[in-house]
């Protein structure tokens, strides 16, 4: 896998697409920078690997100003010069932990999410090894790059949950702020760290951090004054999404198991597999509470498939109460901004939501759609002129091989909406239609609208999928255009890496490759 990579892009007229056969994405070779590629309809131009410190360590999300792409990593940023598409460079490299570093550039500023434990105010790598601590960073970080070459961290605004991502709104009737609507997916901090942070629900405690987003105001002329100004409660009635069962390979694996003796739970009324590990840690507990030694016996066995379904009560918390049960998502995974035209696409995790955000620190909920074939509502991308939006489904959270050729083509897939009234009409899925292997971790991802007047054209990550362009143009009959796919990290077992995201951006299309 490479660092960055960026690849020319021209598009011939939809009657002239003949798409390979056999089509050749599938059985390519594995390798970490020497795997074997293949395109259509792309020239890939460049690729380049990341430097040491950032070097096995998760890239992330991209965004752009100027001739730059800022990378995210879950060590910090990198930032490279694009000017000569062939030949990029990287300009600078900002060590700053923090997962998932999610970045957004506006004007001479940069944003970037943390949420993850380890994330420090300081920037510091040696990360928070305590649980309730003042060093740790949860939130957003800004940093001005009015010398992009030099970037200068500013200020921060810590939240409840942590900024799994964010997206920057520009409000057409605003020329003093900026607002950045933060998605924090992560558990709630402790009071003690944070102070006004809640875990309870809202019935209990209104001031509750689940169940809301927060909007965080940020004046242009003095953003380190940036603050929440907002904490909307956008998912209020939603009930539990309908959700599909496991796919057939997953189905096989699972009978599998149980034929070979491993132990399974059910969780949310579906059955799942134990992870080795921890039932290993399980049944020495239940040898040490019988006061034996050595070996779990086949009687140990026994017991620990008996308690099961309260020891996962104890651990996950039983998730089949009544008021549990029928509960909607407690948070969006991403939140798509159209200011020009006052909405927004709420990813959110179990429903994708249509938004109006006219007024920008008070979003309210216009629409709102769920779907059994939606594991995950992941991102959202609009059309130019607003009359469609594309959701992406990221099942299996994006870790797992989810383009199997068992795969259902509808799962794991994007779902295209026209928009009419304001409501969400559904048209047509669409997949990465090649079969991907179980050592590829693969599902829809990131990607952007290419800006062609008169058509409706999407690039996409798909993670080991690769990624690969369409035409939405007719909602009802996407048409995959071009590719760009390369085999896997290894054929030995399944590790993370592909595309995580990939834009268009000045006349080419720039990918970060995760590994």
């Amino acid at each position: 896998m490479t660092g960055v990579q960026t690849c020319a892009l021209p598009i011939s007229p939809l009657n002239e697409v003949s798409i390979p056969s056999p089509d050749p994405r599938v059985g390519l070779k594995a390798g970490l920078f020497d795997a074997e590629q293949v395109t259509w309809n792309l020239e890939v131009l460049s690729q380049l690997p990341p430097p040491k410190d950032f070097l096995g360590v998760t890239n992330s999300d991209l965004a752009f100003k100027g001739n730059y792409a800022i990378q995210g990593n879950y060590n910090g940023v990198m930032i490279w010069d694009i000017s000569n598409t062939r030949a990029p460079v990287l300009v600078k490299e900002y060590l700053c932990p923090a997962s998932q570093s999610d970045v957004s550039v506006y004007g001479d500023l940069l944003f970037i999410s943390g949420e993850g434990l380890g994330g420090r105010l300081d920037c510091g790598t040696e990360g928070v090894s305590t649980a309730v601590s003042q060093d740790r960073l949860r939130g957003i970080r800004i940093f001005d790059i009015s010398d992009i070459e030099q970037p200068k961290y500013i200020s921060n605004v810590q939240t409840c949950r942590g900024s799994h991502t964010h997206s920057v709104l520009k409000d057409p009737n605003d020329d003093e702020n900026v607002y950045v609507y933060i998605s924090g997916s992560a558990s709630v901090r402790p009071d003690e760290e944070l102070e006004g942070c809640s875990a309870a629900s809202p019935d209990e405690d209104p001031n509750s951090a689940l169940f809301r987003i927060e909007v965080i105001k940020v004046p242009l002329d003095n953003p380190q004054d940036a603050a929440i100004v907002s904490s909307p409660r956008i998912f209020e009635d939603l009930v539990a999404p309908p959700n599909h069962g496991l796919a057939p390979a997953d189905l096989q694996e699972l009978e599998e198991a149980k034929a070979n003796g491993q132990f399974t739970f059910v969780r949310n009324g579906q059955e799942r597999l134990l992870p080795s590990r921890f039932a290993a840690q399980l049944l020495k507990g239940v040898v040490e509470q019988r006061g034996g030694t050595g070996e779990p016996t086949k009687a140990d066995s026994v017991t620990l498939r008996q308690n099961m379904p309260m020891i996962i009560a104890q651990v996950f918390g039983s998730g089949d109460d009544e008021s549990s049960s029928r509960r909607g998502p407690t948070q969006c995974h991403d939140i798509t901004l159209y200011p020009e035209i006052g909405l927004a696409g709420g990813a959110c995790e179990g429903y994708g939501l249509l938004l109006d955000i006219s007024d920008p620190t008070n979003p309210k909920r216009i629409d709102a759609v769920a779907d059994s074939n939606f594991a995950y509502w992941h991102s959202a991308t609009f059309s130019n002129d607003g009359s469609k939006v594309i959701f992406t489904d990221e099942w299996g959270g994006g870790g797992q091989p989810k383009c199997r050729e068992s795969d259902p083509l509808e799962w794991g897939a994007n779902a295209i909406f026209t928009l009419e009234n304001g409501k969400m009409n559904f048209q047509e899925y669409f997949k990465m239609p090649a079969a991907q292997t179980t050592e590829e971790n693969c599902v829809a991802h990131n990607g952007s609208l290419i800006p062609i007047p008169g058509r409706d054209v999407m690039v996409q990550a798909w993670y080991q999928g690769g990624i690969n362009v369409f035409d939405f143009t007719d909602p009802n009959n996407p048409v995959e255009i071009a590719f760009h796919d390369r085999g896997p990290v290894t054929s030995e077992s399944m590790q993370m890496g592909g595309s995580w995201s990939v834009y268009w951006y000045n006349g080419v299309i720039v990918s970060s490759e995760i590994a």
